[in-house]
């Protein structure tokens, strides 16, 4: 069953599983980082203030259903350790209509892990509930020193994070082809053991040094039971006011916003995130001197913006590459805002410029004018009937991440430094082996939500197909 199945006979959809689930891990997350619901508080006062302040915007998110969904949103992050820890995850999330999106290698930011998104990609799902988990996996191959790669590897394959109800539970759902209800609340309070926070590791404390000197990232995946969720992001409609409204409220907010400079039209993707806790741990076999702190978790926050066609994305990569080679400041300086905002001063900023030029997509609907259209709905008719207002054209919201900022979070958050050199070791080949199957492009997501928008205003107005019209 994927995320735009319907529920069979006698057992609940999905969706409901996916939004009992993200509820379950709001209310888990608020009880162990309490800064969390402070955050919570934040961005709800913030989101409430710029609808009030701008009706047409509310207007037009209530319009694109997107609305109802913004206090519901949230993506989370977890890191794997196995392949087989991968494939049964993908599994897992396939139980809540959550599919694989995308293929992120964080390599070239010097963190060791590649990574894809589970995520419904149905319309209707994305409208019900958008609930992301941005999902990596460790890439022992690139622990340079043999025998601690090989120490690592020893320790997570004596691991399962996974509890045997669970998997008897995904099991069910993929024989019977659901879930009742009673076995969904109990698959959720089963799954969400594997995402919750120990405060004991796995391994000594010089074990847990050798790993954590290697990188902070593979001390952090290696020396756990499990995958502890180590953000929950809520969806703000204005980033940077949440940004200066952090210091306020007692938040250790990052100095950099990552992503695309502010703007009139948002565009992909932008974060920022609260500094990582320093949370007190026991390392195994130890008495009360073997005590030490981790750090990893962290509270993060995210404004969307609208999808990018390749084209569009390819100009967004060429900006924001062209900006951090300036002076080799990469990311830092104090005036990186201002160089990020002038070197994007060339990217379009109205809808319509953005749609004109082909750089974004839209879903198409029938304007109060429309009407008496002939003719298949090509890109000439849709540029001028959307001028005449008879079709209007809603930008579609950004469901994925990006590389690049993903990684300077979790840099960021680990204490790591930044890494200016952006050459990385991509292997998709092998994350798709590992994962069970091949991340959906999510290019071809967005281009296929784009056709049906047009072709069920074709259907609406009765006119011919651009595919019947081509034949």
């Amino acid at each position: 069953m994927t995320s735009s199945s319907p529920a069979a006979p006698g057992f609940v959809s999905t969706d409901h599983v996916r939004t009992l689930f993200s509820r379950a891990m709001s209310e888990m997350y608020r009880q162990e980082v309490p800064q969390y619901g402070t955050l919570m508080e934040l961005v709800r006062d913030v989101n409430a203030g710029v609808l009030a302040r701008d009706p047409a915007l509310k207007a037009d998110l209530e319009r694109a259903d997107e609305l109802e969904r913004l206090d519901l949103e949230r993506h989370g992050a977890i890191r794997l350790g196995t392949a087989q820890e991968l494939f049964t995850i993908r599994r897992l999330f396939a139980v809540m209509g959550m599919e694989p999106v995308g293929y992120y290698d964080l390599s070239v930011a010097g963190v060791p892990v590649h990574s894809t998104a589970f995520r419904p990609v149905a319309d209707a799902a994305l409208s019900r509930n958008p609930f992301r988990v941005f999902t990596s996996l460790l890439r022992l191959e690139l622990i340079e020193d043999e025998a601690l790669r090989e120490e690592a590897a020893a320790i997570l394959s004596r691991r399962q994070i996974f509890t045997s109800r669970a998997l008897e539970l995904i099991d069910l759902h993929e024989r019977q082809g659901g879930l009742t209800d009673d076995q969904a609340q109990e698959f959720v309070r089963e799954a969400l053991e594997t995402f919750r926070w120990h405060g004991e590791a796995t391994v000594d404390a010089a074990t847990y040094k050798k790993l954590h000197d290697a990188h902070r990232l593979i001390a952090d995946v290696v020396s756990f039971k499990g995958p502890h969720i180590n953000h929950l992001t809520p969806r703000t409609l204005d980033i940077d006011e949440v940004q200066t409204g952090m210091p306020a409220r007692d938040i250790a907010a990052k100095a950099v916003v990552e992503g695309p400079p502010t703007r009139a039209c948002p565009i992909l993707l932008r974060q920022t995130s609260f500094k990582a806790l320093e949370e007190p741990i026991r390392f195994r076999g130890g008495d009360g001197e073997a005590a030490g702190t981790h750090t990893a978790r962290f509270g993060e926050i995210e404004q969307r913006g609208i999808a990018l066609t390749r084209k569009g994305r390819t100009l967004y990569d060429d900006l924001l590459q062209s900006v951090r080679e300036i002076g080799g400041a990469g990311s830092a300086g104090a005036d990186y805002d201002t160089r990020l905002a002038q070197t994007f001063a060339t990217f379009p900023d109205t809808y319509n410029e953005i749609r004109r030029q082909g750089l974004g997509f839209f879903r198409y609907r029938l304007g109060a004018t429309g009407g008496g259209i002939t003719g298949p709905l090509d890109s000439e008719a849709l540029d001028r009937l959307v001028s005449e207002g008879r079709v209007l054209a809603d930008p579609i919201v950004y469901e994925d991440f990006l590389p690049v900022s993903a990684a300077g979070i979790f840099q960021s958050n680990l204490g790591g430094t930044e890494q200016r050199a952006y050459a990385g070791n991509a292997s998709r080949a092998a994350f798709a082996e590992a994962l069970g199957a091949e991340p959906a492009d999510e290019f071809v997501l967005y281009e296929e939500a784009e056709t049906r928008s047009i072709e069920a205003l074709e259907a609406e107005l009765g006119v011919a197909g651009r595919q019947a019209a081509a034949e």
